[in-house]
């Protein structure tokens, strides 16, 4: 049985935070859709469209646009953060100076902070005061935006602290169309949702360098140890890596066009240079900040994570994917169920 209908804030009205107000909105839900650029605000109200992000979908006038933090936060109770990982430290700062009245906050974000190493949930507990902040929700999963804005199959997990918060958040968005699971495992679930995009970088350049399936199923499947190996050390159930926030996850980002990350890798494995990527892109690639953060983790941890490091020289130390590739291949023997098994001894350790 779903909660009472109530308006809900969506911070970001990029293609993620777009459609998912669009599933609360399915749901009955009257949504404020946040976006600094008044222009896009505008558009949303005046033409019910985002066609920067989404140029195929008609917005539902449960929808409405917001260009003013202050009135989109009024009175609210959820709010749901869809912005990019380097812009959640000054929206939380603005959040902290606006906000009065206790809430929680749903993030959909997949990353991890350079320098300080903190997952998201630890940024916005450090950002926001314990009186201000009710709960701390995470959704994430195999979510492709284009295809949960034409309503087809999805399915993500919400994960938290106060499992009751996470119940709540999966009734506000649970419905036909849009599938959600909850899982107790923060860590895990971070960790997997931000983890996959470097990748799916790697997977791109598999690609631009004119391999095949043989080298993205080697890759996504040695990619999937690293992430558990580094997880498990940081504290997560080695079980959420077989589940929707870690294969699921990396499986629908390493394979489809619709992933700026997979996008992105492709153009460094046909030869260009970070800056041209970025460029090229327009949009926010989460797997760049994100291996230099993962990088820091391995040194930090003591975990091998040898495909990590390869596109670590490759974004940041200008070495060409090709040598990367030629390094991986080239490693010295191991035995894969020492590793798999590497990984639950870890676990029952720290148990």
């Amino acid at each position: 049985m779903q909660l009472q209908k109530e308006t809900i804030a969506v911070l970001g009205a990029g293609s993620w935070g777009t459609a998912l107000a669009l599933v609360l909105a399915d749901n009955s839900h009257e949504v404020r859709l946040w976006s600094h650029n008044e222009e896009q605000v505008k558009e949303i109200n005046q033409y019910h469209t985002n066609k920067k992000y989404l140029p195929e979908i008609v917005l539902p006038e449960l929808i409405v646009g917001y260009a003013s933090l202050s009135d989109t936060l009024t009175g609210i109770k959820t709010v749901i953060l869809a912005v990019p990982t380097k812009a959640i430290r000054e929206v939380l700062g603005k959040i902290r100076a606006i906000q009065k009245s206790p809430f929680t906050i749903a993030h959909v974000s997949k990353g991890i902070e350079p320098d300080t190493l903190l997952r998201i949930t630890e940024m916005i507990k450090e950002e926001l005061p314990e009186q201000l902040l009710e709960s701390v929700v995470v959704l994430s999963g195999p979510s492709h935006a284009e295809e949960v804005s034409l309503r087809q199959p999805t399915t993500v997990t919400v994960s938290s602290e106060n499992m009751s918060a996470a119940s709540k958040v999966q009734d506000l968005f649970i419905n036909q169309n849009f599938r959600v699971y909850t899982n107790p495992d923060v860590i895990g679930v971070e960790i997997g949702g931000a983890l996959k995009n470097i990748i799916a970088l790697a997977a791109g350049i598999t690609n631009g360098l004119g391999y095949g399936d043989n080298a993205k199923a080697a890759l996504m499947t040695r990619g999937l140890a690293e992430i558990s190996r580094l997880g498990t050390k940081m504290g997560a159930n080695p079980l959420t890596f077989s589940g929707l926030t870690g294969i699921g996850d990396l499986i629908v980002t390493c394979t489809s066009v619709h992933s700026r990350n997979w996008r992105a890798g492709n153009l460094l494995g046909k030869g260009k240079t970070l800056e041209e990527v970025l460029e090229n892109m327009g949009m926010v690639v989460e797997g760049v900040r994100t291996t230099k953060a993962a990088y820091q983790l391995a040194k930090k941890y003591d975990v091998k994570m040898p495909i990590t490091s390869e596109l670590y020289d490759v974004l940041f130390n200008g070495k060409s994917a090709k040598d990367a590739v030629d390094v991986l291949m080239a490693r010295g023997k191991t035995d894969e169920m020492e590793d798999l098994t590497n990984i639950l001894d870890e676990r029952n350790v720290e148990a």
